[in-house]
């Protein structure tokens, strides 16, 4: 069966532009026009893919985008932001708050489907990846089979994205990786202008795995390359931050 969309906007005319193309592209399409009425659909139908406007009546993208991540039948469902607001800092706090991806208005519908193809098929990988495999480092776990991420011993929540990011650096310790690998394995493509969203994704992994994210231990940034996980026992010969 072809993946369901949800494309949620407030504007008509983008709803029926962006869900023409997805049709065409072989998606099943559902619309929702508010916040409130996108949630309903979204706990009704659990579709495979959000496509989510921020700037909504009733319920802004922010506040859904929290929402979605708190429910645990629903935290997994990739979301792709459309935004009309260009500042860093609305781009930023969608993507802390949980988002996986964002184009900004005016935007090219093919490069929609693009990116919606591609969190797709990340989550596909994600679903297919052997059973049991689980990662171990000093306070740090990742149990792949559970989808567990433990901090001393306490779960962590993490966004499908910060998870497959932390699973990329947890499989491959002290290799350096650049961004345009960790787009690929955690986004599923390669795209240029997603180099700052990396570094956001970074940042909030390590708000919630290091003891102090100012001084990261696990997650280093390599100068002129991108950023390299180093377990314990390579932490304890000494490196730089």
């Amino acid at each position: 069966m072809s993946a369901r969309i949800l494309v949620v906007d407030d504007d008509p005319q983008i709803v029926r532009l962006v869900r023409s193309y997805l049709e065409q592209a072989g998606f099943q399409v559902l619309v929702a026009y508010d916040g409130e009425q996108a949630l309903h659909v979204l706990r009704r139908e659990r579709p495979d893919c959000l496509v989510l406007d921020l700037m909504l009546p009733k319920r802004d993208g922010w506040n859904l985008t929290r929402l979605i991540r708190a429910d645990e039948h629903l935290a997994t469902t990739p979301i792709l932001m459309l935004t009309a607001r260009v500042e860093d800092t609305d781009k930023l706090i969608g993507l802390e708050l949980g988002a996986d991806d964002y184009v900004t208005k005016p935007f090219n519908p093919q490069e929609v489907v693009a990116r919606v193809r591609a969190l797709l098929r990340r989550a596909q990988w994600n679903a297919q990846l052997p059973a049991g495999a689980i990662y171990d480092y000093g306070d740090l776990r990742l149990d792949d089979y559970a989808h567990v991420v433990e901090v001393n011993g306490q779960p962590v929540d993490l966004t499908p994205t910060e998870f497959a990011l932390l699973r990329a650096f947890m499989a491959n310790p002290n290799y350096a990786f650049t961004r345009g690998e960790l787009i690929e394995r955690a986004l599923g493509y390669d795209y240029e202008g997603l180099e700052r969203t990396i570094d956001s994704h970074i940042k909030n992994l390590r708000r919630k795995i290091e003891p102090d994210p100012a001084n990261p231990i696990y997650i280093e940034t390599v100068i002129g390359v991108g950023y390299r996980f180093r377990p314990a026992q390579s932490r304890r010969e000494g490196s730089e931050r």
